[in-house]
Parts: C-alpha cells; structure tokens; sequence
C-alpha cells in the first residue's frame, strides 16, 4: 500500500494554530487515525516522517505536526514547553480527526515519541476516544511510587489536566529560565540534556534547514507542579486502551528502567518493544525501521482489527 501527503493545519487551545502534514492512506476510507508529535523540542521533520509513512501504509491515516511554540506552528513563548499544553493540544488533534471526513472517529490513536511519550500516556488514560496508544523511547514519569490504589492522585491529575479556566497547569505562568537545549560547540550555556548521544542527534537532524529546530529550550510547570504531570502514574490508569512501549536498551535521556517499570504497571492488553542501543537509535537506520514496522503492526491490530 502506498501514501499521499498533504499540509494540514487545526486549531489548538487559544485557537493557537498547529501546522504539519496529513498522510493519507491509498485505500477507500473511512479510515482510522492517528495524531503523531515529537519529543523534547524536536520538529517533525526530525526522524518522523518514516513513522508515519510506515502507518499511512499499514491503511491508517495519520496528523504529523508540530507543537505549540515549535517549528511550523504558532504559538508564544517560543521554544516553550509546557507538558499540560502539549498533552491538551493532542486532544485538538483528537477533534480535528474526529471530524475530517474520510476518517473514522471511533478508531483513533495516539503516538509519542520521548517526552510527547509520556504525553500520550496521560491523555489516554484521560480521553477515552484514543483506541491505542504508541509511546517511542518514552519519559516514562517522575519515578514515584505508587500504592496498589492510585485513584486519587489520578484523579488530581485529571482535574488538573481538564482545567480550562485559564488558571491551571496548562496556563499559568512558573519560574523559569531559558536552557541550552544540548551543548554545541562554541556556544556557552547550560544544557538540559547534556548526554553526547543528544548533542549528536539534535546537531545532525535539527541542522537540516527544514527542520526549524533551534538549540534552545524554556520549559514550563514540567515538574515539582501540584498534582505532578507522571505518565508513570497514567499508564496505570488507562483501563484496556492498548499500549505499545518501545524502549531502548540503553536510554539516559529517559532511562530505560523508568521505562520498563512504567510498562510493567500498565494492564493488558500491552506490548513493549526492546530496540538495542541509547535514546536516538529508533530515530535512524535498521532501529528506526524496526520501531516503525512495529508501530504500524500494533495499530493495524488494535485500530483495524488485523492480526498480527
């Protein structure tokens, strides 16, 4: 199966317009879907498009887009990430889907890669219209732990996160101060990851013109907020919606065991997928082909109902 591509663009909260790009499966719709955005800081361009091209394939249509503040989209504070804003706005991408007309708004998913990871965790365990969940290397949450009943925090992190008054996480301004987002050469400042693996990654991919990546970072009510944004604490919470974790055996940036923890907290029905190497393996080569094959398996499965 093939795919066509087109630039798409939808409202986010604020009416804040996000921009990217519609893959659009080659079969007779009406299709499932699913909303796609990327890391920590990173654009869309960067390692992205193979995944969704490897879904669009598999005859699910997907949203790639940037967030809030990054790349092509709109949005101020630039280069800002607030991890409530992000995760709601995956919600508009949610409504934008719902209602395009050639696709079905009772099989959509979520996919996340890295920070937008555990994003994708908290907003389906919130919004039941997600049907399936994929998180790439994800940042697994805050490493706390939890008793066997963790409804009450949850349910502080849902009120916290449907906040729409305009006082909550999402909005309010926090202390905050502008990072680096890894270190380069010649520039002074900290670095918010400053793992070497990251500064290769973040230097080669964002150095393509197209990816309008820049090398810094302000972030916002991202953590010690009260309730605290944990997909850790989510993924427990997400009562049968499938999910497919897909780790890195060798992850600093969002370590590894975090991870796996995260996965073993979850119910079924669940998978986790083990790529060998550090946090930005699955975003190249053989590693990426396999993260994305897989992706599109576990889609297919849960959103077309094929076999895997």
């Amino acid at each position: 199966m093939t795919h066509t591509v087109s630039p798409d663009e939808f409202a986010g909260h604020g009416g804040t317009v996000l921009r990217g790009e519609f893959y659009r499966p080659d079969a007779d719709g009406p299709w499932p879907a699913v909303a796609m955005a990327h890391g920590f800081s990173a654009t869309r361009t960067m390692g992205l498009p193979s995944f969704a091209a490897a879904i669009a394939d598999a005859g699910i249509a997907v949203l790639l887009y940037d967030h809030r503040n990054f790349g092509t989209s709109d949005g101020v504070p630039r280069q800002e990430i607030n991890p409530w804003a992000q995760a709601r706005d995956y919600q508009y991408a949610l409504d934008h889907l719902a209602h395009h007309p050639d696709v079905d708004a009772e099989r959509l998913g979520l996919w996340g890669s890295s920070f937008s990871g555990g994003e994708v965790m908290v907003v389906g365990a919130i919004d039941r219209r997600a049907k399936a969940i994929v998180a790439n290397v994800p940042w697994a949450g805050s490493g706390a732990e939890y008793a066997a009943d963790s409804s009450a925090e949850f349910a502080a992190l849902a009120a916290a996160f449907s906040d729409r008054s305009g006082a909550g996480l999402a909005d309010i301004p926090s202390d905050s101060y502008p990072f680096l987002v890894v270190q380069e050469p010649g520039v002074e400042g900290r670095a918010f990851l400053d793992q070497p693996e990251a500064s290769e990654w973040f230097l080669s991919f964002g150095d393509d013109p197209e990816s309008t990546w820049r090398n810094e970072v302000t972030i916002r009510n991202a953590f010690g907020t009260e309730p605290v944004f944990d997909p850790g604490l989510a993924i427990r919470h997400l009562d049968g919606t499938p999910i497919l974790l897909i780790v890195a055996t060798h992850d600093a940036t969002a370590p590894t065991d975090m991870a796996v923890a995260a996965y073993d907290a979850a119910g079924e029905p669940k998978e986790l997928l083990m790529i060998e190497g550090h946090h930005f393996a699955p975003y190249s080569g053989p590693e990426r082909a396999e993260a994305a094959a897989a992706s599109a398996r576990f889609l297919m499965h849960h959103l077309l109902g094929d076999s895997m």
